[in-house]
């Protein structure tokens, strides 16, 4: 349940009550060419990111559009809103809230692949938003400090519930929520034979991405769905900037390898 709000005078940010809280391989090359979604000739990483764009890792949860909050907000960095959560503004943290629960809910399902989990481990990364308000200190970036949270729960989760079978809810149809796009949908309308093959190459590469160690897996998942920076990842991650350059490098080859099955 979200901490209650008061009305205390306080609002000076609007907003209304939370509803929720290397080279490249030549056959990855041609695969990615076939569907046209990345030049072959862009480097190492922006391809690797073009080979997973081919997919989604599952579908995650329909989430309501985030209501786009304005008045003395603007201008304001997440980090400045967030010091006047620390100071007692409650509608400031309304404002973190519907800014950030779509991505987080995102971030949750494309790391656990479980609906229900991603809805309620995304607002615990808010509670626990609220819970160390106190505590806050605006010295890296407001997102940092919110991965770096939403990332512990999730590693956490994981191990908890290794044993468990993940929800397989992958869809062709499904649109992309961040890119507003289908997967890898042709312009004709596949025969069953194609639609089968389709799904499964697809659920092929879900695969292989789940099946990263749990470091790399999150680094991925970050830098090809969340579009995070290597300065970003390594700051959540508390690693240098090389060494999440060498963790995400490891991981594309791992695919790469991998994938040259789908091919």
């Amino acid at each position: 349940m979200m901490p209650s709000h008061n009305t205390r005078g306080k609002s000076t940010v609007s907003g209304s009550s939370p509803k929720g809280v290397a080279t490249p391989v030549n056959g990855v090359d041609a695969q990615l060419s076939a569907t046209g979604r990345v030049n072959p000739n862009v480097s190492s990483f922006a391809m690797d990111r073009g080979v997973l764009a081919a997919t989604s890792i599952g579908t995650p949860p329909q989430v309501e559009a985030d209501t786009p909050l304005y008045g003395s907000a603007e201008g304001l960095t997440d980090a400045e809103v967030m010091l006047r959560v620390k100071a007692g503004d409650d509608s400031a943290f309304d404002y973190l809230v519907q800014k950030y629960r779509r991505a987080m809910v995102h971030f949750m399902y494309r790391t656990l692949r479980n609906g229900a989990a991603a809805e309620d481990l995304a607002q615990e990364v808010f509670l626990r938003v609220y819970r160390s308000r106190s505590s806050y200190e605006a010295s890296a970036k407001f997102t940092t400090w919110l991965y770096r949270i939403a990332t512990n729960l999730a590693v956490n989760h994981a191990r908890d519930t290794r044993h468990e079978r993940p929800e397989n809810t992958l869809s062709l149809d499904e649109v992309n929520q961040d890119t507003g796009t289908a997967v890898d949908v042709a312009d004709r309308s596949p025969t069953a034979e194609e639609e089968l093959v389709k799904r499964e190459r697809l659920a092929g590469i879900r695969e292989k991405v789940q099946s990263l160690p749990e470091r790399q897996r999150m680094a991925v998942i970050m830098h090809k769905y969340q579009q995070m920076d290597y300065g970003q990842i390594a700051d959540v991650m508390k690693l240098s900037e090389s060494a999440t350059k060498s963790l995400l490098f490891r991981a594309y080859e791992t695919l790469r390898e991998q994938l040259k099955e789908f091919i």
